[in-house]
C-alpha cells in the first residue's frame, strides 16, 4: 500500500490545506518514500503545486506522469537517483537541488540544463550563462557535426528510389556511427555528448527522412481546461503547453498530391508539381487588364502534427519572405527578397525554397499554434571581433511567446515571454532592426528591443511600449511616411492609430485616433472587425472587414490630417475605392499587397485567389483631388484552386486564410485552412 494518501498531502502541506489543488509548497521529506509511492493519479490533483521537497528518501528514479504543471522548485537532495531525464516533465522547473545523490555525474547536471529551459539554480548555484551556452553553442557545434557525419560517409549510401527496409537500415547504422565518432568537449562529458548526438540524429533523420522521432523527446502537457481562461485563436485552434523544441534541414518532406486543374495524368513524384498554366479571368478595370498567366508549381505539407500526412486539419497563418543578405533591404526592398519563405502554422515554422518545393528547415515547438513570422536583420559580432549580418526570424502564438531564431546557424538562441495570451501577429520596424512590435489577445501592443545576441548568443531584451487597445488587434501595419512615429492596426472592433514616438515619456499609451468606415446602413461606423491591413503605397491603406465582407482603400494622410493635433479623436477614414470581393462572412482571410506593382491580393472561401491590378489608379489617387469611386473595382483576375486528389482524404473546403507575394510578385505563397500550402509562379 503507498505511503502517499490525500490525507498525508493535505497535512504535509505548507500551510496545510483542506483541498488538493490549493496547494502550493508540499514538505514529503524523510518519509522513506520509494519510487512506487508517487502515484501519479493522485499527484495530477496538485495542479497548482510550486515547491516540492523530495529529499531524504529512497528515490531512484521520478515516474514520467506526475502531471505537476506549475511546478517551479524542486528538492531531492539524499535519494538514490540514478537518472535525471524524466524530469523533463516539469518545464516551468527554475530551481533544482539533488545533491548526495551518488549515481548522479556532472553529465546529468548537463542533461537537466538542456532539458530545462527555464532551469536558473541547480544545487544552489546560478547555471543561467553555462545552460545558455549547452543549449545554443553546444548544440550548434554537435548538430553541425551530425549533419557533416551524414553528408560525409551516408547520403550515398542511401538509394534515390529506396524502400523502407534500406531507410531503416541506414538509420540504424548512422545512429551508431554517428555517437561513436562524432566528439566534442571534455571527455568527462562524453556520455552527455553521445546523448545529445544521438537525439540530434534522431531530429535530423525525422525531418530529412520522413522517419518518427523517439518518442522519449520531450512531453506534451495538457493544459488544465478548468483553469485555462478560454483565448479564441483565429479559428479557436486549441493547443497544449509544452517544450519540444527542434530545428532541422528537411530534404523533400511534403504531401504528394495530383493536382488536376484538367485533364491530366496522374503524378507520384515528390512534391507536386504543374507546368500546365491555369488562368482564370474576371472583369477587370480599363488599363489593368494584364491576364497573368500563373502556374501551381507545389503543393506542400510540411507543417502536419507529429508529421502525419494524415493530417488536413492544421491551419496554416502567416509567411513572409527571407530578404537577401548583401541587398541592402531596408534600402530597396523590390530586390532584396530571395525565393525562401517562411510558413507558420500548427506547432511548426517552416522555411520553404519555392521555386524547387524544398522544405529547407523545420522548427517545432510541441503544442503551439504559431500564428505569425517576421524577418529582420542583424548585424553580430562573430569570432575575432569581425562583425557579419544574419538574418533573424521571429515566430509567435498561442503561447505568448516570441522564439528567435539564427537561421544559418539552424538554432533558435532564445524567447521573449511577451504577453500572457496569445500573439496574434508580430512585426518589426523598417527603420529599426531590432525593434519588434507583438499584438496580442490581451488587447495590448507591445513594442520591444530584442537587443542583438553576442557570440554565445546572451541577449536582452527590454520592453519600450505598451499600446492599450479596446478589442483584440488582429493586424498590424508602420505608416511608411513616418514608421517611427505612427502605427495602424485592425482590431476585432475597429481601426485605430497610435503615436510611437519614443521620445515621449509615455509608456503605455491609448490610441490617438479611431476610424470610421461606411455600414450596411448608408451610415459610418468605428464597430467593425478589420481583419486585413497593409499598405499599397505611401499614403494608400487597403484594409478588409469581416463584415459585411468588404476591401475599402483610403487615404492615411488625408484621413488622418482632418484629425486635431495631439488628442484622441474619431475620423471618417477617406475612402479613395472599394473592391469587388466575395460575399463570405468567414473571418481571418488576411489581405496582402505587393507595392512595386501595385497588387492586392486577397483569398476566399473556395480556395480562389483575387488578384487587383491597381497600378494606373494609384496614380490618379496620389492627387489631392483624387476622389471615391462610385463603383467596386473587380479582380484583374482570380486564380482558381485546382482540383486535388489526395488518397483517402475529401477536401470539401478549403479556406485561404493568406496569400503572400514576394516583392516582385514572381511568387505566390497560398496558406489554407487544410494544412496546404501552394506555392504559384507568375510566368
Amino acid at each position: 500500500m503507498s505511503k502517499i494518501t490525500t490525507e498525508l498531502l493535505l497535512e504535509r502541506a505548507v500551510p496545510k490545506s483542506t483541498r488538493l489543488r490549493k496547494i502550493e509548497t508540499l514538505n514529503l521529506s524523510k518519509l522513506q518514500l520509494k519510487t512506487g509511492d508517487l502515484d501519479p493519479r493522485l499527484f495530477s490533483r496538485l495542479r497548482h503545486l510550486q515547491k516540492l521537497d523530495l529529499s531524504d528518501n529512497l528515490l531512484d528514479k521520478f515516474p514520467n506522469s506526475l502531471n505537476l504543471p506549475d511546478l517551479r522548485v524542486l528538492n531531492c537532495n539524499n535519494n538514490k537517483l540514478e537518472d535525471v531525464t524524466a524530469l523533463k516533465q516539469f518545464p516551468l522547473l527554475e530551481e533544482l537541488t539533488y545533491e548526495n545523490n551518488m549515481f548522479l555525474t556532472l553529465n546529468d547536471d548537463y542533461k537537466v540544463m538542456f532539458l530545462l529551459q527555464n532551469l536558473r539554480l541547480l544545487n544552489g548555484k546560478d547555471i543561467t550563462k553555462l545552460a545558455n551556452h549547452v543549449r545554443n553553442v553546444n548544440s550548434l557545434k554537435l548538430t553541425s557535426k551530425v549533419t557533416a557525419h551524414w553528408e560525409k560517409f551516408f547520403r550515398d549510401q542511401l538509394p534515390e528510389k529506396h524502400t523502407a527496409e534500406q531507410v531503416k537500415a541506414i538509420q540504424k547504422k548512422f545512429l551508431k556511427s554517428v555517437q561513436t565518432n562524432v566528439v566534442y568537449g571534455p571527455s568527462s562529458l562524453s556520455e552527455f555528448t553521445r546523448w545529445r548526438v544521438k537525439m540530434i540524429a534522431e531530429e535530423f533523420l525525422a525531418c530529412s527522412l520522413g522517419l518518427e522521432l523517439n518518442t522519449n523527446a520531450e512531453p506534451e502537457e495538457k493544459m488544465d481546461e478548468d483553469k485555462e481562461e478560454s483565448t479564441k485563436s483565429p479559428s479557436e485552434a486549441a493547443g497544449d503547453v509544452g517544450q519540444v523544441e527542434t530545428l532541422c534541414r528537411s530534404w523533400q518532406y511534403a504531401l504528394q498530391v495530383t493536382v488536376t486543374p484538367s485533364k491530366r495524368k496522374r503524378k507520384n513524384s515528390k512534391p507536386s508539381s504543374s507546368k500546365k498554366r491555369s488562368k482564370s479571368q474576371a472583369n477587370a478595370e480599363e488599363g489593368d487588364a494584364e491576364d497573368v498567366s500563373a502556374e501551381p508549381l507545389h503543393f506542400l505539407q510540411c507543417h502536419s502534427k507529429g508529421n502525419s500526412r494524415e493530417d488536413f486539419k492544421t491551419e496554416l497563418w502567416a509567411g513572409v519572405f527571407e530578404p537577401l543578405l548583401d541587398s541592402g533591404a531596408r534600402k530597396d526592398p523590390i530586390v532584396s527578397s530571395s525565393r525562401t519563405v517562411a510558413t507558420c502554422g500548427g506547432e511548426s515554422v517552416c522555411l520553404i525554397d519555392c521555386e524547387t518545393g524544398t522544405v529547407l528547415k523545420k522548427y517545432k515547438v510541441a503544442a503551439e499554434v504559431f500564428f505569425s513570422v517576421a524577418w529582420t536583420t542583424l548585424t553580430m559580432t562573430i569570432s575575432n571581433s569581425q562583425k557579419k549580418s544574419h538574418n533573424i526570424l521571429a515566430a509567435a502564438g498561442r503561447r505568448g511567446i516570441v522564439k528567435l531564431i539564427h537561421v544559418a546557424a539552424d538554432f533558435c538562441y532564445g524567447e521573449i515571454k511577451a504577453h500572457k495570451k496569445p500573439i496574434a501577429t508580430v512585426c518589426f520596424s523598417p527603420t529599426r532592426e531590432t525593434h519588434l512590435f507583438t499584438a496580442s489577445y490581451d488587447k495590448r501592443i507591445a513594442l520591444w528591443d530584442i537587443g542583438i545576441p553576442d557570440c554565445d548568443y546572451n541577449f536582452k531584451a527590454s520592453q519600450l511600449l505598451v499600446l492599450e487597445a479596446i478589442s483584440i488587434p488582429l493586424r498590424l501595419a508602420l505608416v511608411p511616411m513616418s514608421p517611427e512615429q505612427y502605427l495602424l492596426a485592425g482590431c476585432e472592433d475597429g481601426c485605430f492609430a497610435w503615436n510611437i514616438k519614443l521620445d515621449k515619456k509615455q509608456k503605455n499609451r491609448p490610441f490617438e485616433a479611431a476610424f470610421q468606415f461606411p455600414d450596411e446602413d448608408g451610415g459610418m461606423t468605428t464597430s467593425h472587425s478589420v481583419d486585413g491591413l497593409a499598405f499599397l503605397n505611401d499614403d494608400v491603406v487597403v484594409s478588409k472587414s469581416s463584415k459585411p465582407g468588404c476591401i475599402y482603400l483610403w487615404s492615411w494622410s488625408r484621413s488622418f490630417d482632418t484629425k486635431e493635433k495631439g488628442c484622441q479623436q474619431t475620423v471618417s477614414a477617406v475612402i479613395l475605392a472599394e473592391l469587388e470581393w466575395s460575399t463570405t462572412d468567414h473571418p481571418y482571410l488576411t489581405l496582402s499587397t505587393c507595392p512595386a506593382k501595385g497588387y492586392v491580393f486577397c483569398g476566399d472561401e473556395k480556395g480562389s485567389i483575387w488578384m487587383y491590378n491597381l497600378s494606373n489608379h494609384t496614380r490618379a489617387w496620389s492627387s489631392a483631388k483624387g476622389k471615391h469611386s462610385d463603383r467596386c473595382i473587380p479582380p484583374t483576375q482570380i486564380l482558381k484552386w485546382p482540383e486535388l486528389r489526395v488518397p483517402g482524404e475529401q477536401l470539401s473546403e478549403v479556406l485561404v486564410n493568406n496569400v503572400v507575394p514576394d516583392p516582385t510578385f514572381t511568387y505566390l505563397v497560398v496558406l489554407t485552412s487544410v494544412n496546404i500550402a501552394a506555392i504559384w509562379k507568375k510566368s
